[in-house]
């Protein structure tokens, strides 16, 4: 985690939940247009989505933490490319809960359900 991560953001990490690690990766590359790697730490499988120097998460193998629709919204980057990773959605396996709409001065967002089911929205400062 870099400094700036760790001294001005509240939320530096997330565990997002998969029933399919590889399908999950995929989803992700694909939606976001990042890598995704497979690590293994004392046994435990599971996958990393590439940051680089922002806030970061992985997909871990957990279905049953699967909660669709229910806790948290946690928005996705996909700025400049909303169009592009909420039509990936279908192709990958997910599904567009609600199509890209403006969210007043704070840009565009789409709801969507990843490959697992988990909800999630993707934002864009453009609707591009």
């Amino acid at each position: 985690m870099t400094d700036f991560n760790s001294e001005k953001n509240r939320f530096v990490w997330m565990d997002i939940p998969v029933a399919d690690l590889d399908r999950a990766c995929a989803f992700y590359e694909g939606v976001m247009g990042i890598k995704c790697h497979h690590e293994s730490f004392s046994g435990f499988d599971f996958a990393v989505l590439e940051h680089h120097d922002g806030n970061g998460g992985c997909l871990i193998p957990k279905p049953d933490g699967i909660v669709g629709q229910g806790g948290p919204l946690v928005y996705l980057n996909v700025d400049g490319r909303i169009r592009d990773a909420a039509a990936r959605v279908t192709q990958l396996g997910g599904k567009v809960v609600q199509d890209i709409h403006a969210i007043g001065p704070h840009g565009f967002r789409a709801l969507i359900e990843d490959s697992e089911g988990n909800a999630f929205a993707l934002h864009s400062n453009t609707d591009a």
